[in-house]
């Protein structure tokens, strides 16, 4: 159950970050990769800011953060 609950943390958080930056409708399962990939980003950040976060609010905030940095990378790299 802790796996599912944790792509569906992705899935939200990826859509989320989707919303914040503006993006277009990128789909169900591109969402839940930037959600994914976006949680172990967060991670790294968290951790390297000394930031805790813990219980689910913690994880969600963690990958919407994370999401968001991703997405914000991405757009960098397609201007170029």
């Amino acid at each position: 159950m802790h796996f599912i609950g944790f792509l569906i943390i992705g899935l939200i958080a990826g859509w989320l970050a989707e919303k914040i930056m503006r993006g277009r409708g990128a789909g169900l399962i591109i969402n839940l990769i930037v959600g994914v990939v976006g949680a172990y980003i967060g991670g790294f950040l968290f951790k390297l800011l000394e930031l805790p976060m813990h219980g689910l609010i913690g994880s969600f905030v963690t990958a919407v953060v994370g999401a968001v940095v991703l997405l914000f990378l991405v757009g960098l790299v397609k201007k170029t």
